[in-house]
């Protein structure tokens, strides 16, 4: 499956999909209505080179004060466009939509209630109900962005899936790309075509997954809209880096993939040079490409595995940095570790010491979900709905647990995918109002609105507790 969107859809003065180039992004962690602050970080995003810049926008204020946003930005010669990120409230997607270029909602929120872990049973006539009432709120939005000249990201999150998908599909790259395709469908009888589409999760081959069911589903209906790529939560430093380069790496290697975002627990402006080097990277064909993957039988994981099984040789001669040679290693080896079955990887470079490439392959290794090696930390960007110091407080959970082994640790800034991300982990930390923190045992809260400052040392009670 090698394709790129042959739909074209208009954002402000850019042009997504079809043969435009692939489009960089950020979004911005300010207080969206810290008017002052917003406009100085979008210029610093756009500065850095991204495209365009996305604000949370929880609710009618914040929809206008994206409004004046715009209007100083504009003013000071900052034409790209503004996304608004609503969740939760169709009303304000609706505002949204007559002050910016683009508006994302999340399916899993924008008429379904916020994800509760229930599990509901609907006969395939009251299915085909909610289904009713969802086209008829969305159809609403269609009206308004058309009317507008806006744009719309539908963009569905693996740690927010309504209760209702996840009853009927479970939680599975199927139900992501159900749930997705469920209003590209209401965006297909009403010809609304300035869509871009995602599906994102913080587990790289789900993430990997779902794009390609979604493609799949997209060629089946005869739709061919553009895709933006995102690991959500990939994290901060070498590890958010490596996250980020496997799961969207391996789709533009494939041709997929019209518009990326790198979320980092950084930031927003650091994101922008990860993605452009991604992008630049896979941008290249495999002969422009000073490197070579091989695949060989591995009998020295055949103890633990029972049998044989396929060992990635990747070998490059290529001299760049060591933050370069990582990104393009992480982009080139994931999706061929998840396509061959892999075990195991060999990384050879002779620009590059021995220790650094072992070590380069083990976290390749985790980042692909292929083996774990050592404690997983899935931690969200930051964005306006954040409740604390995201990057403080990583680095504080970190410290506390960094002699840890092969655990998952979230570390999350509101509820809209706190709880859904951490399915995956073993223990959570999120943001649960101003100085509050509420912990997580797998999907389970066991401590709520705790006071922040005892936070990280009541999380490591109860990994202790544990282990």
């Amino acid at each position: 499956m090698t394709r790129r969107s042959t739909s074209a859809t208009h954002i402000g003065g850019l042009t997504i999909g079809s043969d435009s180039p692939i489009l960089i992004q950020s979004m911005a962690n300010t207080d969206t209505n810290d008017i002052a602050a917003s406009v100085a970080q979008a210029k610093r995003i756009f500065d850095a080179g991204a495209r365009m810049v996305r604000f949370t926008t929880q609710g009618s204020r914040e929809a206008l004060s994206l409004g004046e946003i715009r209007r100083q930005l504009q003013a000071d010669g900052y034409t790209l466009p503004l996304v608004a990120d609503v969740h939760f409230n169709p009303r304000v997607a609706d505002v949204a939509a007559t002050l910016v270029e683009k508006v994302r909602v999340n399916p899993g929120n924008y008429v379904d209630p916020a994800r509760k872990f229930l599990h509901l049973e609907y006969t395939d006539e009251q299915y085909a109900e909610e289904l009713e009432r969802l086209r008829s709120r969305f159809s609403e939005l269609l009206t308004i962005c058309r009317k507008n000249g806006t744009a719309l990201r539908i963009g569905v999150n693996h740690g927010s899936l309504s209760d209702r998908i996840m009853s009927r599909y479970g939680d599975t790259p199927a139900g992501m790309a159900e749930s997705c395709m469920e209003f590209l469908r209401v965006c297909k009888q009403e010809q609304f075509d300035d869509v871009v589409l995602s599906v994102k999760a913080s587990n790289t081959r789900v993430m990997y997954d779902t794009v390609h069911l979604l493609v799949e589903a997209m060629d089946k209906e005869d739709m061919h809209y553009p895709l933006h790529l995102g690991v959500t939560e990939a994290g901060e430093g070498e590890d958010g880096r490596l996250k980020s380069a496997v799961g969207i790496g391996g789709l533009l290697n494939e041709g997929i993939g019209d518009t990326v975002r790198v979320s980092l627990s950084e930031a927003p402006e650091a994101e922008v040079p990860v993605a452009q080097e991604i992008v630049s990277w896979c941008s290249k064909s495999e002969r422009e490409k000073p490197a070579a993957l091989t695949i060989v039988s591995d009998k020295r994981l055949a103890e633990s595995w029972g049998k044989s099984v396929p060992l990635l040789i990747y070998h490059s001669d290529e001299q760049c940095s060591w933050e370069q040679f990582m990104l393009h290693a992480a982009a080139d080896c994931g999706a061929a570790l998840w396509k061959a079955d892999g075990k195991d990887l060999i990384i050879d470079n002779p620009h590059f010491t021995e220790a650094q490439l072992t070590t380069l392959a083990k976290d390749i290794l985790q980042a692909a979900r292929v083996r774990i090696y050592k404690t997983e930390y899935i931690s969200c960007p930051s964005c306006g709905r954040t409740l604390f110091d995201i990057e403080k407080t990583i680095a504080e959970v970190k410290a506390a647990t960094k002699h840890l082994k092969g655990l998952k640790i979230a570390i999350m800034g509101c509820i809209v995918n706190g709880p859904g991300e951490m399915a995956d982990a073993d223990y959570g930390y999120v943001g649960a109002g101003r100085g509050r923190v509420s912990l997580y045992k797998g999907k389970e809260c066991v401590l709520k609105n705790i006071p922040q400052e005892e936070a990280v040392e009541q999380l490591l009670r109860l990994i202790e507790a544990d282990h």
